[in-house]
């Protein structure tokens, strides 16, 4: 039995050391805060427990019918492969949406991608190379870090704070992460994780030290329809001087609450990036057919549309933050954009309170469902006691998550207070 078991060891060993090794992407390719604790979910609705899902910016809201029905009524007979940047048809008519923003661009200024997802993977690729720097305002989206790692970019991450309201830090900190290696920054506006709104002057310095250091400005810039109490949206397009350092990154998913349809784009003056791009995009083929009829059609969305949009959000908003900052040891600051903010809690970890909360906590039968805010920092340690949320539910529902977030931190054994 002994020498079987000793012959059953190094077999083993044999096979481990046979077995091919994954790529170091691979490896630190980091997971996603936002799915990660999918599986506990997943586990506490077979045991029955309802969940309000607040970690992921999953809307509520129903899609626009005009999307949905040019769908449905598509007379198509062979689902064909589109253009490689778009369809030339949906591509001349984003010109006409973003003309309203007052961005001026043409066909050629755009390639419609796989979901913003893949508009910034097209960015990072043709931007930088292996090794380049891109600095980035965090907290961030968190897969920035995802896409960076696929470009093998490296991230320098530059923090702002909560007591602040995630405002941009100065632009004296954004110099000193500056090396002959930085090649870009890129930031979120309105922003996700934080909701906050950058204002003009703040843009503006931006383009200042763009200029002086002659670096590619990456702006994502899907949630421009979500700005409140009369605050402007400004667009890196609207800066003069350096249009051929900018590059727009956009998307469809929550403008018209159509996340599963995956149609984004990337737009900017810089030919050269364009033409790059372009060979990126062929390389993936083209964009979805069906997702990029119904973004054409999507166009026509009347305004009245976005307007109870936005009303619905600004509702849900002032609630949740209002009802947060009522619970002892909360403090969260009000967004001005977007629909997520992120809230401080008196907690020790909130990787293990998430967790906690779908594995060992309900009230009557109900718990929910928040993302830890570490992974939308690249700083270690960075956001411990900091959860992202989002207010995508209806009133009623943001209630009760509300009360089951107040309930579990009256018993959490991690609580600080």
């Amino acid at each position: 039995m002994k020498i079987a078991n000793k012959f059953s060891l190094s077999l083993l060993f044999f096979i481990l050391e046979i077995m091919p090794k994954l790529s170091s992407k691979a490896t630190q390719m980091p997971s996603s805060p936002i799915r990660k604790l999918v599986p506990f979910a997943d586990a506490a609705k077979k045991k029955g427990i309802k969940i309000f899902h607040l970690n992921i910016g999953q809307p509520d809201i129903e899609t626009p019918p005009s999307f949905l029905n040019a769908v449905k009524n598509a007379d198509v007979k062979v689902l064909e492969y589109s253009h490689s940047a778009g369809n030339i048809s949906y591509r001349t008519k984003l010109c006409g949406y973003y003309k309203e923003y007052n961005i001026n661009i043409d066909p050629s200024d755009i390639i419609i991608t796989n979901g913003g997802s893949e508009a910034i993977q097209i960015a990072m690729m043709t931007c930088f190379n292996a090794g380049d720097e891109v600095i980035i305002p965090e907290p961030f989206y968190a897969n920035y870090n995802g896409f960076s790692t696929s470009a093998d970019v490296t991230v320098k991450p530059i923090r702002s704070y909560i007591e602040s309201g995630f405002a941009l830090p100065p632009i004296e900190e954004f110099e000193k992460l500056i090396t002959p290696k930085t090649k870009g920054i890129m930031i979120c506006n309105p922003g996700n994780p934080t909701g906050y709104l950058y204002t003009k002057a703040e843009l503006n310095a931006l383009r200042e030290l763009v200029l002086k250091y002659d670096l590619f400005l990456l702006s994502d810039e899907v949630y421009r329809e979500f700005c409140y109490d009369g605050k402007e949206y400004v667009s890196v397009m609207h800066l003069p001087g350096i249009e051929n350092n900018v590059i727009l990154l956009d998307s469809i998913s929550k403008r018209y609450s159509a996340c599963g349809a995956r149609i984004g784009a990337m737009i900017s003056k810089n030919k050269e990036v364009m033409a790059a791009a372009l060979k990126f995009a062929q390389a993936r083929l083209s964009p979805p057919s069906y997702g990029q009829i119904g973004a054409e059609a999507a166009l026509e969305t009347p305004k009245s549309y976005f307007e109870g949009v936005k009303k619905e959000y600004i509702a849900r908003r002032d609630f949740v933050i209002d009802a947060l900052n009522k619970i002892p040891g909360v403090f969260c600051p009000k967004p001005s954009g977007a629909f997520y903010c992120i809230a401080r809690l008196p907690i020790d970890n909130a990787d293990k309170f998430c967790q906690w909360l779908l594995e060992d906590f309900n009230f009557n039968q109900q718990t929910v469902m928040l993302a830890p805010a570490a992974g939308f920092y690249s700083t270690p340690g960075a956001g411990h006691n900091e959860v992202r949320i989002a207010y995508v539910l209806n009133t009623s529902d943001l209630k009760n998550a509300v009360t089951c977030l107040e309930e579990a931190l009256k018993v959490y054994p991690g609580k600080t207070i």
